[in-house]
C-alpha cells in the first residue's frame, strides 16, 4: 500500500501546555473530542502522553491512564501509541507503567540518550537544559515487555546512532518482532536537526522491510512531513510537536491532520485508515 500514508496525531507531549495552545487535552472528555476529530480528519494513530488533570504535568497515575484510554477507545477507532518517554527525568520504573498496565497497539521505545533542551534559536540562550537518559538495559527491559504483550514499538530515534543501537539490540537480544518501525525525530535542541544528510543517514540504515515516520519539532513538523510523503515514509503532526499552523495557533491537532492529508494528495498518496495502518505497520490483529 505504497500510496497510503499513516498519519499519527500527537495531541500532547512532555512539554506543551494549554498556555501554549488551549486545545492541548488533559481531561478524558477533551481527549475523546480531539481524538475523534483527528480520526474524522484522516488520522489513523493517536499518540498519547498522559497529563495530571490539576498540575498539567506528565503522569502515569493509574486512574488517569485508565480514564483517558477508555475515553479515546470509546470515541474513535484509531490505533493508540502510548509514550514511554513520559517526561524528561521520569525514572524507568514509572516509564514502564503505560505498557505494563495497558496493551496499546503501539508504544514508543527510546534506544538512546540525548541532550533534550529548550533554547532560543535566535540568540542561542539555553532556557531548559536536560538530558533524556535511555540506558541500553532500560531499552532491553522495555523491549521485552512490548514483545511479550505484542505491542509494536516505534523506535524513537533522535540520531542515526539510535538506529544503529536498535539493530544491535535486535541482533544480540532478539527483542522485536519484525518488520521494525522507526520514528525519526528532528529539531530537538541537543539532538539531530533536519537536513538531507541526517535524513539520508537514518533511512539508509534501516532494514529494507522497515517502515518509518517523520517527526518534526516546531517549524520542522511539515518540512519533514513533506519529505516523508515524498520518500515513502509516514508522518506525525499535532500539538505534541507543533502548536502553529499557517502562521497562527492551530485550532487543535485535527486541523494539522487536515493539512497533512492535503499535502499527501499533492504527491499522490492518501491517508490510511486505522485498519490499513495496522497492516502497513504489521501490528497484531484487533482480536489477538
Amino acid at each position: 500500500m505504497s500510496d497510503k500514508v499513516v498519519i499519527t496525531a500527537g495531541l500532547t507531549g512532555a512539554l506543551t501546555r494549554k498556555s501554549h495552545n488551549p486545545a492541548v487535552p488533559y481531561l478524558p472528555e477533551e481527549w475523546a473530542r480531539e481524538a475523534r476529530r483527528c480520526e474524522d480528519a484522516g488520522a489513523a494513530v493517536i499518540a498519547v502522553h498522559f497529563r495530571d488533570y490539576a498540575t498539567e504535568m506528565p503522569t502515569v497515575d493509574a486512574t488517569i491512564m485508565r480514564e483517558v484510554m477508555d475515553a479515546i477507545r470509546s470515541n474513535c477507532k484509531c490505533l493508540i501509541n502510548l509514550s514511554t518517554g513520559v517526561g524528561v527525568g521520569t525514572p524507568h520504573i514509572e516509564r514502564k507503567q503505560p505498557v505494563l498496565q495497558h496493551r496499546p497497539e503501539m508504544a514508543s521505545l527510546n534506544p538512546g540518550s540525548i541532550n533534550f533542551c529548550i533554547v532560543n534559536w535566535r540568540t542561542g540562550e539555553i532556557q531548559l537544559d536536560h538530558t533524556f537518559l535511555n540506558p541500553m538495559n532500560d531499552s532491553i527491559d522495555m523491549g521485552r515487555i512490548m514483545r511479550e504483550k505484542r505491542i509494536k514499538p516505534e523506535m524513537e530515534c533522535f540520531s542515526p546512532t539510535h538506529v544503529e543501537t536498535v539493530l544491535w539490540l535486535q541482533k544480540y537480544h532478539d527483542l522485536f518482532e519484525g518488520p521494525l518501525h522507526f520514528g525519526f525525530v528532528f529539531g530537538v535542541a541537543g539532538a539531530m536537526q533536519l537536513n538531507i544528510a541526517n535524513l539520508a543517514a537514518c533511512v539508509s540504515l534501516i532494514p529494507h522491510d522497515a517502515t518509518w515516520s517523520g517527526i518534526g519539532i516546531g517549524p520542522n513538523c511539515f518540512k519533514i512531513g513533506m519529505a516523508a510523503l515524498s520518500l515513502g515514509g509516514h508522518l506525525r503532526v499535532g500539538l505534541e510537536d507543533n502548536v502553529l499552523l499557517r502562521g497562527g495557533l492551530s485550532k487543535g491537532s485535527w486541523d494539522q491532520v487536515e493539512e497533512a492529508v492535503r499535502m499527501a494528495q499533492l504527491v499522490g498518496r492518501e491517508a490510511a485508515t486505522p485498519e490499513e495502518a495496522r497492516k502497513i505497520y504489521s501490528i497484531r490483529p484487533a482480536d489477538a
